[in-house]
């Protein structure tokens, strides 16, 4: 498996000019890894194993500017303001650290789900605000150097860096240890191309963000610590059932993975609950299709929206009984999708 860092034509020389454009695709984390052990350095308690999509990619632009007096920072055409532009303008000074340079920079991000509503924009986004950022500031990363780079940004988004399945590493130690043992990498997985139904009952904003609700979780869930002794069992699980292509170990892993993380939540002081009446109808229609004989198993992030794993065969029948269980909601059909990429530059 190789990471695809830039599409076909783009020129070789690209990471030195002070423009560049990335593609990243979120990725849904098959076992999930809520929870952070150093909450600066942004790295995790437990390790995690995702599945990158082939749907909804965010695409960023970094141009360098000479000479201006701050960053300039847009998110879907409009200015991005309060914590969205603050980490966005923190993960550029980190790229200018390590590039030894000072230059600000326009960012010019379009997402193409819905922003903070538990569908990992925020993997996609910072996975290609890293490749962009490095790009222009003409760093020159390899793959796991830019997830380790990706994961100061979110740490979902290291794994976002690749595509189809990768595993995050929680790392060891504290300080540079803990930065240089924390970064994603491939897992190399045959003949194995499920389909995930990402069933959208809400795309607004969260109430609870994921980074307050996982703080909340972690300081004060008395769940929290089973459930992520539990998760390491379920990681070398997940990764024997992934060796053998076997979809319903991989669906039974998750689903019990996910259910546990919210398990979790719900145990926090005081709770977080993301679930709605229409996350339990899909949850319940799933269990009927499994029960009629369909192989189809939840997971859920930060949020109340349901992906449902699933034969690509059965991905159309999982489409209208979600839209049955809960109407006016949305759903749509990924695969598994290409890791973070440089697009060709356009000379005017």
């Amino acid at each position: 498996m190789t990471t695809e860092l830039s599409e076909p034509g783009a020129p070789a020389d690209e990471g030195r000019e002070h423009r560049a454009t990335a593609v990243a695709h979120p990725n849904i984390a098959l076992i999930k890894y809520w929870g952070k052990r150093d909450e600066q350095l942004l790295i995790p308690y437990v390790d995690s194993l995702s599945m990158t999509l082939d749907v909804f990619p965010t695409t960023t632009t970094v141009r360098l500017t000479p000479g201006a007096d701050t960053d300039r920072v847009a998110l879907d055409g409009s200015a991005a303001v309060g914590e969205q532009r603050q980490r966005v303008v923190a993960f550029l000074g980190l790229i200018r650290t390590m590039a030894g340079r000072a230059e600000p920079a326009d960012v010019d991000t379009r997402n193409s789900v819905p922003t903070g509503a538990g569908l990992a924009s925020s993997a996609s986004g910072f996975a290609a605000l890293a490749l962009a950022g490095a790009s222009a500031y003409g760093l020159d990363l390899d793959a796991i150097a830019l997830s380790r780079l990706a994961r100061r940004g979110s740490a979902s988004a290291s794994r976002s860096i690749f595509g189809d399945f990768a595993i995050l590493y929680a790392g060891r130690g504290t300080g540079s240890e803990a930065d240089r043992s924390a970064y994603a990498e491939p897992v190399a997985v045959p003949d194995f191309a499920p389909a995930m139904v990402i069933a959208v009952v809400n795309g607004g904003p969260k109430l609870v963000s994921s980074r307050a609700a996982m703080r909340r979780t972690f300081d004060t869930s008395p769940l929290y610590r089973a459930w992520a002794s539990s998760s390491a069992v379920d990681l070398a699980d997940m990764r024997t059932a992934l060796r053998r292509a076997d979809l319903d170990a991989v669906g039974e892993i998750a689903e019990r993975n996910a259910l546990g993380m919210h398990a979790t939540m719900l145990g926090a002081r005081p709770p977080v609950r993301y679930f709605t009446p229409a996350t339990m109808a899909v949850l319940d229609a799933v269990a009927g299709l499994r029960a009629e004989g369909v192989s189809a198993y939840a997971t859920m992030d930060a949020g109340p929206n349901v992906k449902v794993l699933c034969h690509p065969e059965d991905a159309a029948r999982v489409v209208t009984e979600v839209g049955r269980a809960a109407p006016g909601s949305a759903a749509v059909i990924a695969r598994c999708g290409p890791g973070a990429r440089l697009r060709p530059r356009v000379e005017p």
